[in-house]
């Protein structure tokens, strides 16, 4: 495609983003001026029904809140909720009710929520409107280009990966130097490639340049609009909304953070938060703690190439302390699927004895029942062998790294 946008964030990245629900994005966009249909947030079938008849109707839209991806091609686990997905347009108040009820507590799987799904335990009811063209719309950061650029294409309401992998012809960019800012040359370039005319163009270009800056004021990573819709009197107005946000620059934003749902998140990786550790969950079965993102990134990769599967993204950081260092031994032995443990610490700043401490204390606290590789490198390596050596636990100890790859992999297989 030539512009070198990636669509999938990096474990890296998607650990230091914050996701927020639909209807409070929208609350967000309302403030920059983007025009945004009449709606409310209901957690009852009763409430639903209420926010229903607060809006003009007669037609409603009845949408689950999680947060993943595909809602409207999802199904709920339960079968009282039929095969109509977590978005759905009805004609009376009772429908309104009907569905809510539906929805609420049940669990939506979608494409985006892996097979487990999420649970529903609010509803946005949203008032209908006469859908003339379904198109699509982003803002996102380029890592490749150092700019916001735009993502603009006339297939509206598909997997814009999807777009990309058929139809790549379909898709437009346009970068925006982000210290020159946006321009009415932008807007209408991107409105000319999706077929807008006549007051359609002027509509988009308000809504795009209230976009990029509601995008760069609020620290924004992706602003992601699936579908655009113009309306069958020349309207374009947003009638989905994905907000992602930039975790590390949330303190300038309390009004946004109070928006974090940790019911959306994985517990190991909010109970890691907690701790300032950062931590992924991923498919494989062998833990990872590590000091660094790079070199996170390296065991990771070892791993792999040693034949084995990392369970986790782990980094203590280069100033962790024992406590934190035992917060993270514990995070990963509570994750079922860990069948060994690799320990990769380059003592910089962060000292091996400490690390070594750390884990020997979380070891004896949980009972270590999987095989311990342990590399130590750097700061105070000596010291924190021989405090390994002497705690009596069955820690394997590593030379380098390729070693302590080698050594997991083989544990753990002879364990199984």
């Amino acid at each position: 495609m030539g512009s070198g946008v990636s669509f999938a964030p990096s474990e890296q990245e998607r650990q230091n983003t914050m996701n927020i629900h639909e209807y409070q994005a929208k609350q967000i966009l309302a403030k920059y001026g983007v025009p945004i249909l009449a709606g409310g947030v209901a957690y009852t079938a009763d409430e639903a029904r209420a926010v229903a008849g607060r809006l003009p109707g007669p037609v409603w839209v009845v949408k689950s809140q999680i947060h993943a991806g595909g809602r409207g091609k999802g199904h709920f686990l339960e079968e009282a909720a039929g095969d109509k997905g977590g978005v759905r347009v009805v004609r009376s108040l009772d429908e309104v009710q009907q569905n809510a009820f539906q929805m609420l507590g049940n669990t939506l799987v979608t494409h985006q929520s892996g097979p487990e799904g999420k649970e529903v335990k609010r509803v946005y009811i949203e008032d209908g409107c006469d859908i003339k063209r379904e198109l699509y719309l982003s803002l996102l950061v380029d890592r490749a280009t150092s700019t916001v650029t735009v993502m603009a294409s006339t297939e509206g309401g598909m997997d814009i990966e999807d777009v990309a992998a058929k139809t790549p012809e379909k898709i437009t960019f346009q970068a925006i130097d982000p210290a020159t800012g946006i321009s009415g040359f932008h807007c209408r370039k991107v409105a000319f490639s999706l077929g807008l005319e006549g007051k359609q163009v002027g509509a988009f270009t308000k809504l795009l340049s209230s976009l990029y800056t509601c995008f760069i004021a609020t620290d924004c990573s992706v602003l992601e609009i699936n579908p655009l819709v113009v309306t069958g009197d020349g309207q374009v107005i947003p009638l989905d909304c994905k907000m992602t946000f930039d975790s590390n620059a949330l303190y300038r934003h309390p009004e946004i953070l109070e928006f974090r749902d940790e019911a959306e998140e994985d517990p190991m990786e909010l109970e890691a938060s907690r701790h300032d550790l950062n931590y992924v969950k991923l498919e494989g079965n062998i833990g990872c703690m590590v000091n660094g993102a790079g070199l996170a990134m390296a065991t990771m990769d070892i791993i792999k190439l040693k034949g084995g599967a990392p369970a986790n993204f782990l980094d203590v950081g280069g100033g962790a302390t024992r406590e934190r260092v035992t917060a993270a031994f514990k995070i990963i032995l509570s994750d079922p699927n860990v069948e060994g443990i690799l320990v990769n610490i380059f003592g910089g700043i962060m000292r091996c004895n400490v690390i070594a401490e750390g884990v020997i204390a979380a070891a004896r606290e949980v009972s270590l029942n999987v095989p311990l590789v342990v590399r130590l490198e750097g700061t105070n390596v000596e010291l924190g062998k021989q405090i390994m050596a002497d705690s009596g636990l069955p820690i394997i100890s590593a030379d380098n790294l390729a070693d302590a790859a080698e050594k997991v992999v083989k544990a753990v297989k002879e364990a199984s």
